[in-house]
Parts: structure tokens; sequence; C-alpha cells
């Protein structure tokens, strides 16, 4: 198993955290007011400069206004072995 948090499973999970927002059409300045926070950190988050945990995934998935469980089931189902 890699060590590296920087897996094509986490590129993936970033990927579609990317597609959710843009599907929902909500900009990252948007998504950074409801989560008080500033843009740029979502832009970090985002191309993969910032790592996230599971509360991160949920805050940001609700902030979206989807279910955090579709986005984890959507990276789960397409989980590379690496």
């Amino acid at each position: 198993m890699s060590k590296n948090i920087y897996t094509n499973n986490h590129k993936y999970l970033l990927k579609v955290l990317k597609q959710y927002r843009k599907m929902y059409k909500i900009t990252q300045k948007e998504l950074a007011d409801k989560l008080d926070i500033a843009q740029s950190r979502i832009s970090k988050i985002e191309n993969g400069d910032r790592k996230i945990d599971v509360m991160d995934l949920i805050k940001i998935s609700k902030a979206i206004g989807c279910n955090p469980i579709e986005i984890f089931s959507k990276v789960v189902n397409n989980w590379i072995d690496e």
C-alpha cells in the first residue's frame, strides 16, 4: 500500500468533488463562503495541494448540496489497489 496521499485514488476523489461542485453550479468562491474559509483553500484542495479528511469531505459535500455518501461511493466503486 502506498504511503503517499497523492495516489490515483486521491486524485480521483478530488476530480469527483470538483465535478460535483460544477454539476451543482457552485463556484469555488461560493463554496468557500458557505464553509467560511478562503477560496484559495478550496483551490488547494481541488488541486491536491491540501489534503482533506473525512470530516472535510462531509462538510464540502453538504455545502455543495449533495449527499457525501454519493461521493464516497463513487470513489470506493472506482478504487484501484495501489
